[in-house]
């Protein structure tokens, strides 16, 4: 196996274990902010399974975060909550940096 046959295939490893990773990122960062959203909703405790289900489920809708966002904001405007777009995207953020951090950790 010649020098660029080794350095390609190390970079398609390199490729797929920072796509596993940012997989579980956003894995865990769809948790928390489907909790977050869940207590702002006041769903039972019983039920915010279900919800960070739905959550995630949501997030298959296309590529991207915005398919969460449009869920929990749509939920929120069902329930009356008074929580933007915007803000959603901030905990969002706040959210995935956590997830990170938290997986870098170990």
């Amino acid at each position: 196996m010649s020098t660029f046959d080794e350095r390609e295939k190390g970079f398609e490893k390199k490729f797929a274990h920072d796509e596993e990773l940012k997989f579980k990122a956003e894995a865990r960062r769809n948790k928390m902010i489907a909790e977050w959203a869940a207590e702002k909703l006041g769903v039972a405790s019983a039920d915010v399974e279900a919800y960070v289900k739905a959550v995630r489920r949501a997030d298959f809708e296309e590529a991207g975060d915005e398919d969460v966002v449009r869920k929990i904001s749509s939920d929120f405007a069902d329930k009356g909550v008074a929580i933007s777009d915007d803000e959603i995207r901030r905990k969002s953020q706040e959210f995935l940096a956590r997830a990170v951090a938290e997986i870098n950790q170990g």
